[in-house]
């Protein structure tokens, strides 16, 4: 029975991005390429690292916190985990897809601790940017310095794309994950694909310049 539904919900499910799936794929060349990862986990955690809250977490989830800012712990083609302060992060698994029940061994373990567990996978979608032209379409609306002595392999900040706050990891030499909130999912490749088209002969995606008219809306959520 639980196979059957879960079938059934993957055949219902529509990520946030999947209506520019085609216009992704469209835009997307050896000098830099576009595409989302749709229904990756994501797990919010709240511990301080090394306590036992947190061995308690990591045991259950199979991770290890991060203690520095910018730090990325484990492996970017599978789970990992992001800071995002000094007591929050965002654990990762771009391998797996989110099912009922990812988060119940961690809220188990946590019982009489201090911490928290949260279930995100809906919170965000992830947007992975490639190819020897990635930073330099970031660069054109992200204030943060990408020049890999600042930010190199296996760090991740809280920044802005234009006006749309972003979590930004760069996974790779050449690859770099977008997570904006599902809502500005839109928006955000519409934004992208129009800084990449100078290196892909296109003229960014239909509508972009439509979806300006949300700018507004995204200086309302400052949140990463």
């Amino acid at each position: 029975m639980a196979e059957t539904t879960d079938t059934v919900l993957d055949d219902l499910r529509v990520s946030p991005a999947a209506h520019l799936a085609e216009a992704m794929a469209e835009a997307s060349t050896a000098e830099v390429g576009l595409r989302e990862r749709p229904f990756a986990v994501q797990i919010g955690v709240r511990a301080v690292p090394g306590t036992a809250s947190a061995r308690a977490i990591g045991s259950a989830l199979g991770i290890t916190l991060p203690e520095a800012v910018g730090e990325v712990t484990g492996e970017a083609a599978g789970r990992h985990t992001l800071w995002l302060s000094p007591d929050e992060f965002l654990t990762v698994d771009v391998a797996a897809t989110q099912r009922p029940g990812e988060t119940d061994a961690a809220e188990a373990a946590l019982e009489g601790l201090p911490g928290q567990v949260v279930e995100l996978s809906a919170n965000r979608t992830i947007l992975e940017l490639t190819g020897p032209r990635a930073r330099t379409v970031l660069e054109k609306s992200c204030r943060a310095d990408l020049h890999p002595r600042a930010f190199p392999v296996g760090t991740a900040i809280v920044t802005q794309l234009g006006p749309v706050p972003v979590l930004l990891h760069r996974s790779g030499e050449e690859e770099f994950r977008v997570l904006p909130r599902s809502s500005f999912a839109d928006f955000m490749v519409r934004w992208l694909l129009d800084g990449m088209a100078e290196f892909t002969g296109g003229s960014g995606a239909s509508g972009a310049s439509g979806a300006a008219g949300v700018t507004g809306a995204a200086n309302h959520d400052r949140k990463g």
